[in-house]
Formats: C-alpha cells, structure tokens, sequence
C-alpha cells in the first residue's frame, strides 16, 4: 500500500547491452581504484584517501589555508564529514583551526608544518599509486579521452547556479 506511481509517462531508456557494459566497468573500476588508494595511504600515512585529499588542498592554498566551507565545497563533502575529518587531521596535529576575524562564524583550517611534512612524505608513494593504476595503464590518447568524458560528467552534475542542491552546498 503506500506505494505512489511516480513513474514517467514515458517508459525509461533502459541501458543497452553497451551501455550496461560501459556502467558496470566503470563502478567496478572507481571503487576498486578508491579502495587501492585509500589502503596505500593507509599503510603509508595512515589515513584515509579523504584526509590526504584535505591536507593536499590545504597545502596548495596561499598561506596554506582555506574557509571551512570552501575546503568542503572543493572536497564535495558535507560540513559535518568535514567537521569530523578536520578533528581527526588535528588531533595528528597535522592541520588546526582558526576563527575567521571578518565573520565570527567562520572558520579556517590552517595545514600546520607537520602536516606539510606529511604530505611531502607522502605524495611520492601516491602519485606512484595513482600512475600505477590509472595512467601507465592508458596511452596518451585514452588519457586525453579519460579527462574529457570526466570533466563533462562533472560539469553536468555540478550545475554553476547558487541554488543546486548539492550536499556540500547545504
């Protein structure tokens, strides 16, 4: 009972044998490669590839910070994950937080020297990780290709008007 029919007029574009082929490839691939990720940096810096991500946005910031909520907005996390990510990166004492003088609001986090140091040890090991799995496996036209399709992909889910609702945004 408390079933709607929400269904379209129309019947749906299912996939065709292809496209199924295409999809499956895809999730299988992008889970694999996150877990491959996540379990080098681990072992190598232990933390997850989420945190590494932070700090590595924080270290190419000027002055090595950045707004609370631009770092979540850039990282396409929500606030609270960033909120529990940022005190676990502090309670390593490789990031801190500072208030924001013009908003009282506000919050920056700030990457400290240790967490530089982290980054410059571990970078080497991740960018040996992500060429390993992703780009010695491509020839430089599939590589090419791989950056066009993703960057469409997002452009089509992340709409540029103020009001998307998107997790991070809220």
């Amino acid at each position: 009972m408390g079933y709607m029919n929400t269904a379209p007029a129309e019947d749906p574009r299912w996939l065709d044998d292809e496209e199924q082929r295409t999809w499956r490839a895809y999730l299988h691939a992008s889970v694999l490669l996150e877990d491959h990720l996540d379990r080098q940096l681990q072992r190598d810096a232990g933390m997850p590839h989420i945190y590494y991500g932070l700090l590595v946005q924080l270290g190419e910031s000027p002055r090595r910070r950045l707004r609370m909520t631009e770092l979540a907005r850039n990282a396409k996390i929500t606030r609270s994950r960033l909120s529990h990510a940022i005190a676990r990166l502090e309670k390593n004492g490789w990031v801190r937080r500072e208030d924001c003088p013009s908003d009282k609001r506000g919050q920056f986090a700030v990457l400290t020297d240790e967490g530089m140091e982290v980054l410059r040890r571990t970078a080497p090991g991740h960018v040996a990780a992500v060429r390993q799995a992703v780009f010695d496996r491509l020839s430089p036209e599939q590589q090419k290709s791989l950056g066009e399709i993703m960057q469409i992909v997002a452009e089509g889910l992340q709409p540029e008007e103020a009001g998307a609702d998107l997790p991070w945004l809220r």
